[in-house]
């Protein structure tokens, strides 16, 4: 097969060339004159010349015939679904008186185009399409498998009627300008009794052109989905019996059908728009009596049956198997359904490709430097000396000051050198007096008896005196050096120690706090706010961000003394300036929040929401008029915050006409469906969003609900992927946990712990962490730590009754874990 470009590009010459048939049988046992027939779109291409063949000896044809392929005739969609059809013909001999020549069809060869579509040459010099045409445009295909259940009128009693043809319908657009009515004839009706087959084939949709076995497009077949795995009606556990007995015993019209449409860029972009403003797909199912039936042709009996098929939501899916219920009068009263098929070569929504994931969890973990060694026993208990004699040593110098202070103020007159005696029995007389000095000994005895027991290692008394006094004088050496070192410690600045990094840095806490605002545990969240201020209490963002959380909480008034910081420390901060102006006006102080509105204009001239509250409406105008996408998805996000669920839908589907591929719409449809409890929908807006080849503004709540949706399925696998995702692009100890419990589910047990450890690092104080990490133990069969992250977990209190049930469980099959054992 041979295709060559025409002047202009405008067509296309596809030329057909029959080299040889073998094996070939006639109707009689001499040899056979034959000739071969192409046929294209219900044209006949040509002949070849006939030849004599030996019974089962093949036969050289060589015979070429061709075709234009153009927007005028043979279009793209043509050779889509329509094969090249070639039968082989017997001449058969002429009879005595026999004018005319008669003949009979040996057999029939179907050739299937489809592969010159695409970046696929069969023979062919280059493809039909270009790599940009071929890029740009789609193949959609369309099965019309079954109807089952149909009513009794379908089967009229034998010899009541004419015999009825059975045809399904649907139009989709091929272009612009072009609709395309996909037409299913010859659908077969079935009495029932048995199941139909798996695998059977697939039929071309030429009906009565092809010859018995010809009709089958080769290497296609009705493989089906299970009833779960399909979109559409009848899919729930209630609806299983009715179709068992309705797939089985009842009747049925069955077409088998595979209708193949090529769609070019535009084309592919009309059925993505009528998708999206339309989420109802109309399929017409015809009864007639067939043609020749009746006397005149007269239309006996018609039955139309609508459907409409909701294929909104899947127009990024490569594959969609829908089951339709029919619900129109008789139609309704016997549950007729059919079972359709939609697929399309490429998604009509661009999907992200898979993207490479970690092998091990630890590639995930960032490197940190090892954590600083605390001190046990004796080193403890001098590290606990020293600290004693520096605080004992602060104190007595600020009792110093107090005393002989104004002398080091300027001006004065300096302390007299000779006199230093008498400023110490002054200083000691003082310290007597006012009972700091008893203190200063009770203070330090507590760390000297630590030394004496943990580095003298002694613990019991003395019973020789000589010894004693030995013990002291050894004792009193040990102690004054070490006072030594630690009052050098203090007075020298190139001895301090420097602090270690913390684990966690400011913009990470920024990062758990708003999660744990997204999880409802506000209280967790205020801490995070309180040890970034704690940290910098300059900075007037992180007075912003705390004032946000009281707005959550409606805390009013808490959160405007966070806004009044924050401008107090930043009079340019424009936020804080807006929500001081608000809160104001909420309040009734018209003149105050006119104030903060004016000075937010003249910090940003610019700034529209500075100079009006109400120029956010006007802001997000369409230019052709109306509110646009963006004013609902903003007013939906509003809406998700005041927990008003059913509002926030409507002002998402809304959203949905002007931005269909906008993750972020999908993402709160999702959130919309998890916090009212419909997690498999809220699973299926996640898994769109996560496909989308943008990203959400906001991804990380996306990951830890899909996360654990795929926890409470049990499908771990996923889980583990998706919290590997979260952990690679926003890690934190919920996104670790999450990892840990779906690794520790799949039994790797490393990779969990692995996990689980990480988590503990960014939050020690999550129950549930300290949980899982004591499973972990008991299956790995470590004791003490077992028991120790179990004390954990009891500690904080963990809530979750399941997994506090389950180590439960396993610390009385092993045998340990428990501190009451």
């Amino acid at each position: 097969m041979e295709q060559f470009r025409g002047a202009g590009d405008k067509a296309t010459l596809v030329k057909i060339t029959v080299l040889r048939g073998n094996n070939l049988r006639g109707n009689k046992a001499e040899s056979i004159l034959n000739y071969v027939r192409a046929e294209f779109n219900g044209i006949v291409l040509g002949d070849s010349q006939k030849l004599d063949a030996a019974v089962d000896q093949g036969v050289d044809y060589n015979f070429t015939c061709s075709f234009e392929c153009s927007d005028a005739a043979h279009t793209l969609d043509d050779m889509a679904h329509k094969p090249v059809i070639l039968t082989v013909i017997e001449v058969l001999p002429k009879e005595k008186k026999q004018k005319e020549e008669k003949t009979a069809v040996i057999g029939q060869a179907i050739v299937d185009l489809l592969p010159l579509l695409h970046d696929v040459t069969v023979c062919v010099p280059e493809p039909l399409l270009s790599g940009v045409q071929l890029s740009d445009s789609n193949l959609l295909k369309v099965t019309v498998e079954t109807a089952y259940s149909v009513p009794e009128v379908w089967n009229p009693v034998s010899g009541s009627g004419p015999p009825s043809s059975y045809v399904a319908a649907l139009q989709v657009p091929l272009t612009a300008e072009k609709e395309q009515v996909l037409m299913f004839s010859n659908g077969l009706l079935k009495v029932g009794g048995e199941s139909e087959p798996m695998g059977r084939p697939r039929k071309w949709p030429l009906g009565p052109l092809l010859a018995p076995g010809a009709q089958f497009i080769p290497g296609v077949s009705m493989e089906g989905e299970p009833i779960e795995m399909e979109d559409g009606d009848l899919t729930s556990i209630e609806d299983r019996d009715f179709r068992k007995e309705a797939e089985t015993n009842k009747k049925r019209v069955s077409w088998d059908t595979e209708r193949r449409c090529f769609l070019d860029v535009d084309g592919a972009a009309c059925l993505t728009r009528r998708i999206a403003e339309s989420r109802l797909w109309p399929v017409e199912v015809m009864r007639s009596p067939q043609v020749g039936a009746t006397k005149g042709g007269k239309d006996l009996i018609k039955s139309l049956l609508a459907i409409i098929v909701n294929i909104l939501t899947n127009v990024w899916l490569n594959c969609l198997f829908v089951c339709v219920c029919v619900c129109v009068c008789m139609y309704a009263d016997s549950r007729t359904y059919i079972i359709i098929e939609i697929a399309l070569e490429k998604s009509l929504v661009p999907k992200r490709s898979p993207e490479e994931l970690a092998k091990r969890v630890m590639e995930l973990i960032p490197p940190r430097a090892p954590l600083p060694r605390r001190p046990a026993g004796a080193e403890r208990a001098v590290q606990e000396y020293q600290a004693q004699i520096a605080s004992v040593a602060g104190q007595v110098l600020e009792q110093y000051q107090q005393l002989f202070g104004p002398a080091f103020l300027p001006g004065e007159k300096p302390l007299d050198p000779t006199s230093q005696e008498q400023r110490k029995t002054k200083l000691l007389g003082e310290l007597n007096y006012s009972g700091k000095y008893f203190a200063f000994k009770e203070q330090i005895k507590y760390s000297v008896v630590r030394i004496v027991r943990e580095k003298m290692l002694r613990t019991e008394a003395f019973s020789d005196p000589e010894q004693l006094q030995a013990f002291l004088s050894q004792l009193y050496v040990f102690l004054v050096d070490e006072m030594h070192v630690a009052l050098n410690k203090t007075l020298s600045v190139d001895a301090q120690e420097t602090q270690p990094r913390p684990l966690v840095d400011g913009a990470q806490l920024i990062h758990f706090a708003k999660e744990a605002q997204l999880n409802g545990d506000y209280q967790l969240a205020a801490q995070y706010y309180q040890e970034q201020l704690t940290r910098d209490r300059s900075d007037p963002a992180h007075w912003f961000d705390y004032g946000v959380l009281y707005m959550l909480t409606t805390d009013y008034q808490k959160a405007e003394e966070c806004f009044h910081y924050a401008v107090s420390m930043e009079q340019t901060h424009l936020p804080s300036l807006l929500m001081c102006g608000i809160l104001a006006e909420m309040g009734g102080r018209f003149e105050e929040a006119e104030t903060f509105f004016e000075g937010a204009t003249c910090v940003d001239p610019a700034n529209v929401v500075a100079w009006t509250l109400f120029a956010l409406a006007q802001e997000l105008l369409c230019p052709e008029g109306g509110l646009s996408s963006s004013y609902h998805l903003a007013l939906a996000r509003l809406q998700l915050l005041r927990a008003e669920y059913g509002s926030a839908e409507s002002s998402l589907k809304e959203a949905l006409h002007d931005s269909f591929q906008d993750p972020d719409v999908w993402a709160l449809f999702g959130h919309i469906h998890h916090l009212t409890g419909e997690f498999g929908k809220a699973q299926e807006c996640y898994e769109r969003t996560l496909d989308f080849v943008t990203d959400a503004t906001d991804t990380h709540p996306v990951y830890l609900r899909l996360g654990s949706i795929y926890l409470q399925e049990g499908e771990f696998q996923r889980a583990k992927t998706t919290y590997l995702r979260a952990c690679k692009s926003s890690p934190s100890c919920l996104t670790w946990l999450g990892l840990g419990i779906a690794c520790y589910r799949l039994g790797e047990l490393t990779e969990a712990e692995d996990a689980l450890t990480e988590a503990n690092i960014l939050n020690n104080g999550n129950a549930e962490v300290w949980g899982y990490l004591s499973l972990v133990c008991l299956q790995t069969g470590r004791r003490l730590e077992a028991e120790q992250s179990y004390k954990y977990a009891l500690k904080l209190n963990l809530q979750k009754e399941a997994v506090l049930r389950e180590i439960k469980a396993l610390q009385d099959h092993v045998g340990f874990g428990n501190p009451c054992f």
